[in-house]
């Protein structure tokens, strides 16, 4: 993809970065709650959760690892970030998954160890929406008693995926999920359980 053909990225870099991260370390402090971080960006396709996750988030050292990059963002975000490829899921620092029925397991990214835990990668997931899904109940630090979710587009087998994920702790991915403009934190911390009442 030539240069002059890639879209553009953060209106202004600076502190739309810092009303990013901000709205990232609040919604990782408080799971389940969503957090707004802003519309997308034109010509990029992504929603603008995402994408300004993204430009905040990547630079030169950290490699980023594209489940699909069908749309070529992969150069775009090198383009605007320096951010790398990552090859293979265990150099990844930053994971993009936009495909949920192909969601690749949790335990294949990279864990951290117990001296490091934060070299582990963060997994940023697209969903359709923050509702419609099986509903889960989530339990743990900066939740005050339970949060009840049902977010679209997440199998039976991914939950139980973030149990095991759980069980690691202090070890295991973080996520955020994002739909459109918002963003949702699922740190490794976070206890998610099925909610059939719901």
């Amino acid at each position: 993809m030539n240069q002059r053909h890639l879209a553009g990225g953060l209106a202004d870099g600076v502190h739309d970065s810092q009303h990013s991260f901000r709205a990232l370390l609040d919604a990782m402090a408080r799971p389940g709650q969503a957090r707004w971080l802003g519309p997308a960006l034109p010509g990029v396709a992504l929603g603008g959760a995402m994408a300004r996750l993204l430009l905040s988030l990547a630079d030169d050292e950290t490699a980023v690892w594209w489940q699909n990059d069908d749309a070529g963002l992969a150069p775009w975000l090198r383009f605007h970030t320096g951010a790398p490829l990552a090859d293979h899921l265990q150099a990844a620092a930053f994971a993009v998954v936009t495909d949920l029925d192909q969601i690749p397991c949790l335990a294949d990214f990279a864990q951290g160890s117990p001296a490091a835990p934060e070299q582990s990668t963060t997994l940023l997931m697209e969903l359709p929406a923050f509702e419609g899904g099986l509903p889960q109940a989530w339990r743990g630090p900066g939740i005050e008693h339970v949060t009840l979710l049902s977010l679209a587009g997440l199998s039976a087998d991914f939950w139980r995926q973030c149990q095991a994920n759980q069980a690691r702790f202090p070890q295991g991915v973080d996520m955020v999920l994002t739909c459109a403009e918002w963003a949702i934190g699922l740190p490794r911390s976070t206890q998610v359980q099925p909610n059939p009442e719901r």
